[in-house]
């Protein structure tokens, strides 16, 4: 079962912002369990300490404030017979009824963070709803995304085709059999992560696009940022997206429950086509259709290529990403570059202040609408009150002292937002964010020269555990604590003994059990995620046998070449280039384009448009070629013998590069001794494939 959950964890990698290494192209099982029994024979159930919080929990917060209910129901027209989602390639693409034990009236988990189980309960919405009538609807419940259908003068426009194309297809077929056939004739993607516009074959042909009669609409640095994105770390990235997304975990009480903005990510095809309308100014109009639209753009906030709409006609503003359900990342657990809270904040604001006044109804491309002037206008001040104060009182403690080490532990929400579900961080967690917004600032040291150059955990470890009295004392403590809730005060003193003696079964299984109550306390999915996925792996160790399969034509055709030559140079095996030196001229001529690479000081550079009259050797190659290489459908060698990559010059540089690229794998450890004893051999590889990275969801 393990592995297949392997096999599947990829697909849910591809989502706001996360970019890790492979396209949704497997899929697996989806494993569900019984939800009144722990599906781990060594997991615990929660903690007295952990039901004393709950239920403080349950006393403070405003559950009596029921809108978001009433609006996650409103405008409902009907829901499909089915619950289930068949990929192309046989797997399930999507299982909404995995997650029908959070819908048992009345049931109270004390596994799940009373806020949190609220907002997976919101989230279970599945189906066609209203949001204007006559003219806006929304497909809930496909997929981590909502896909939204505006009703134009001849058919639909589509903002956000979800990221496979299943759902997306399900989804376009489900409206048309309610409401009557009607043609797509513009699609907007709202911004570069991948279920936003992953599913947008589902969707429309692509031969309508390149003919004009179909737009597809986007933000400047769109096809940039939509590849780019996450590409150099995606395979660490995608190895960490196993804790963030918990896509190990079964859907179950004391494992997966929600992922804040949406249940979780689908697993079909994901595709993409290009644009063929950039919106590049800060404010653009424009009439698609019969349907008159202002868009904004966001750079800089949820996604480095971002924008909200306006429909003045209609008083309806799309908030994108950017106003949803939720306060989100400004640092992304599976890694990314940390987001910036103020600009974002002030971007909410110029949509508040342009567009909040008058409008009446605002929805988003995830989590529910809100109606009403009125209610629009407290959800956006809130969101934008929250990101600022996030931002600001963060360098208000760091600018007195406070460190990155413990601004955690000191930045709390005013409860004038803590009262108010819409400043409540489910998919970012104001721990979290908060250490971004001093990383950004300040970056990650905290001015003590003693964590300037520290020793690795595994090197200072054993001291630790030798001055503490060796593992049996740890132990010993370490389970008087766990029986005392101090959970964090555990975790510092057995994660030292499990970088000691990783091998120490007892110890790792003594830290799981502390990680499994900190994960059932956590707000945050991404967070509880992080913390029951660590427990997994350290009870049961890293799953082995399996790997994730990477495809994605449409991923690596908007591929730069000067990208693709980038991440060469991240998988150069330095040790094997030493004293190495060799120029090369590289030529696409379908694409018009020229790269100069050069080896030297074991490290491999590029540029555009230089060709050198000394290069060792001049490779030129068609782009739409090199495609096929870098999908892995033949080898540059089969490319050369076919003649259709030619080698002018001496051939040695280009069979030293050959075996200097590492190719990457996911087997390795996040925690200590979880990683199987006998790893699999990698096997014989392509050194040319680009195993390009498949995001994950908003991250």
């Amino acid at each position: 079962m393990i592995k297949k959950l392997f096999c599947m964890a990829i697909t849910s990698a591809f989502m706001c912002g996360m970019f890790s290494t492979a396209f949704a192209a497997g899929g697996g099982d989806v494993v569900t369990s019984d939800p009144s029994k722990h599906f781990d024979l060594k997991g615990k159930l929660p903690s007295k300490f952990t039901i004393e919080l709950q239920n403080g929990l349950r006393k403070s917060l405003p559950f009596e404030d029921k809108r978001d209910f009433e609006e996650a129901k409103r405008g409902f027209i009907a829901a499909p017979d089915y619950k289930h989602i068949m990929a192309e390639a046989g797997n399930v693409a999507w299982d909404m009824g995995s997650y029908e034990f959070l819908l048992k009236e009345g049931q109270i988990f004390d596994s799940i963070n009373p806020s949190l189980q609220r907002q997976a309960i919101l989230n279970m919405a599945y189906g066609l709803y209203e949001v204007l009538p006559g003219k806006i609807y929304q497909v809930r419940g496909y997929d981590l995304a909502n896909i939204s259908f505006i009703k134009s003068d001849t058919g639909w426009i589509i903002f956000d085709p979800l990221t496979a194309k299943e759902t997306a297809a399900a989804a376009l077929k489900f409206i048309n059999q309610q409401l009557g056939e009607r043609p797509v004739v513009a699609v907007v993607y709202s911004h570069s992560h991948a279920d936003h516009f992953g599913g947008v074959r589902g969707v429309v042909d692509e031969a309508d696009v390149k003919s004009g009669k179909v737009k597809i609409i986007a933000p400047e640095g769109f096809m940039h940022h939509a590849i780019a994105e996450n590409v150099m770390a995606g395979n660490a990235m995608t190895r960490r997206m196993f804790f963030q997304y918990g896509v190990l975990l079964p859907r179950s009480p004391f494992g997966h429950v929600d992922q804040s903005i949406g249940k979780n990510t689908a697993a079909g095809n994901l595709g993409l086509i290009e644009p063929n309308t950039i919106i590049k100014k800060d404010f653009e109009e424009m009439t698609v259709d019969g349907v008159r639209m202002v868009f904004q753009n966001t750079p800089g906030t949820e996604a480095p290529a971002e924008m909200n709409t306006w429909f003045p006609d209609m008083k309806a503003f799309w908030a994108a990403e950017n106003i949803t359900g939720t306060i989100h990342n400004i640092y992304t657990l599976r890694g990314a570059l940390v987001r910036d809270a103020l600009e974002w904040s002030k971007q909410i604001n110029i949509a508040l202040y342009k567009f909040g006044q008058d409008a009446e109804v605002m929805f988003a491309s995830h989590s529910w609408p809100r109606w009403g002037n009125e209610r629009i206008q407290e959800v956006m001040r809130t969101q934008r009150d929250t990101y600022a104060h996030l931002n600001n009182q963060v360098l208000h403690l760091a600018n007195q002292g406070v460190t990155i080490n413990q601004v955690h532990n000191v930045y709390k929400l005013p409860d004038s937002l803590r009262n108010q579900w819409s400043a409540h961080s489910y998919h970012g967690s104001e721990e979290h964010n908060s250490r971004a917004v001093i990383n950004r600032y300040l970056g990650y040291w905290d001015a003590n020269p003693a964590t300037l150059t520290p020793l690795s955990p595994e090197d200072s470890a054993p001291l630790y555990v030798e001055m503490m009295g060796g593992a049996k004392k740890i132990m010993n403590k370490g389970k008087e604590l766990y029986d005392q809730g101090k959970y964090l005060h555990a975790t510092e003193i057995l994660n030292k003994l499990v970088y000691a003696e990783p091998k120490n079964q007892g110890a790792k299984d003594l830290l799981a059990d502390v990680y499994e109550q900190i994960g059932y306390q956590k707000e945050s999915p991404s967070v509880r995620n992080s913390f029951l996925a660590a427990a997994y792996e350290l009870r049961h160790g890293m799953p082995s046998g399996a790997s994730p399969k990477a495809s994605g034509p449409d991923m690596i055709r908007g591929m730069s070449t000067a990208l693709w030559l980038d991440f060469m140079g991240v998988r150069l095996d330095t040790s094997k280039a030493e004293d190495k030196h060799f120029i090369i001229n590289f030529i696409t001529p379908d694409n018009g384009e020229k790269y100069l690479v050069e080896l030297s000081n074991s490290t491999l550079t590029n540029i555009e448009g230089i060709q050198s009259p000394k290069a060792d050797l001049t490779i030129t190659m068609n782009r739409s070629e090199l495609n096929d290489v870098m999908m892995g459908k033949t080898s540059f060698d089969d490319k050369i013998k076919e003649g259709k990559a030619k080698l002018k010059g001496n051939s040695k540089p280009y069979d030293e590069l050959k075996n200097m690229l590492t190719t990457f794998t996911m087997v390795f450890e996040l925690l200590p001794g979880t990683l199987p004893d006998a790893a699999a051999a990698p096997a014989k590889v392509n050194p040319f494939k680009q195993d390009t990275p498949a995001d994950s969801s908003g991250g």
